[in-house]
């Protein structure tokens, strides 16, 4: 009697887990809509408009032109260096200023709780036009004008917007590194410049290069903060595709929006070696 009465529980209950095991699968239908029509779609659009043109008659035309007008225009290039010279500027700057903010942050004897951290991440909460307005009217009172001074105006808005996007990634990796190790460097004789440069920095070169392609990419395809705070007179990468496209000029646009998907691919290849050695042994997290 007690196997013919588990034997339909056993069923039962297997049953049950087929069940939600095939509902879960469900689960993942909006993100698959949602990534065919916001990404893939858009990418296929841009794909085709970069390596095309229009006729008169508004039909599409297999065409290497967009090629060919950007890398003979000395204008485009330039927008192009110019827009990786702020990009590797303020990564910098910001890994610089947010490293020691966020090992600070890290540190249980300086930071007990996560009010700190919030204050770092409120103002990401205000609308990022709003904190680009009044950045310029504080660099005004300052006596700097992005007339004036377009790339120091632009630069110090690019590092406070984006600061936040540093400071997170380094400090999700900070409170997982291996406190034993940095303490057995130490009472190996390790003096703090040696203790900081073979145990800590290394453990924490996971979260630096989350941190670079969290700045550097959205650096070169921002538009607003060097419109607004350079007053029109410093155009990035982003400016130069926003243009285009507001000029109707879709398949230059659509060739300068092709080469920023190269940059991000050649971006992701380069920092593949991080991530694929990233291990919870060694105290790594990306954010």
């Amino acid at each position: 009697m007690p196997k013919t009465e588990t034997a339909p529980r056993h069923k039962d209950k297997g049953r049950v887990k087929r069940f939600f095991a095939f509902k879960r699968k469900y689960l993942a239908i909006p993100y698959f809509a949602f990534l065919i029509l916001f990404v893939i779609i858009p990418i296929l659009i841009i794909l085709v408009y970069a390596f095309t043109i229009t006729d008169e008659s508004g039909a599409l035309h297999l065409s290497g032109q967009g090629f060919v007008d950007f890398f003979t225009s000395p204008t485009k290039i330039n927008v192009l260096v110019v827009s990786l010279f702020l990009g590797v500027v303020n990564t910098l700057l910001c890994l610089l200023i947010g490293y020691p903010i966020a090992y600070l942050l890290a540190n249980k004897k300086v930071n007990q709780n996560y009010v700190l951290v919030m204050l770092f991440v409120m103002p990401m909460w205000i609308n990022f036009v709003l904190r680009t307005g009044a950045t310029r009217d504080v660099l005004a009172w300052m006596g700097i004008y992005g007339g004036q001074h377009p790339y120091l105006a632009t630069l110090i808005g690019l590092v406070y917007n984006y600061l936040p996007f540093t400071i997170l990634p380094l400090y999700t990796t900070m409170i997982k590194l291996d406190r034993a190790q940095i303490e057995a460097a130490r009472d190996l004789g390790c003096n703090p410049v040696q203790t900081f440069t073979r145990s800590i920095l290394p453990q924490s070169v996971p979260g630096i290069v989350s941190a670079s392609e969290m700045v550097f990419m959205p650096t070169l395809s921002s538009y607003v903060i060097s419109d607004t705070l350079s007053e029109g007179k410093l155009t990035l990468f982003g400016n130069s595709i926003y243009q285009s496209f507001s000029q109707s000029l879709w398949n230059q646009g659509s060739f300068m929006a092709f080469i920023m998907l190269v940059l991000i691919v050649i971006t992701m290849f380069a920092t593949k070696k991080f991530r694929k050695d990233e291990s919870p042994k060694k105290g790594a997290g990306l954010w």
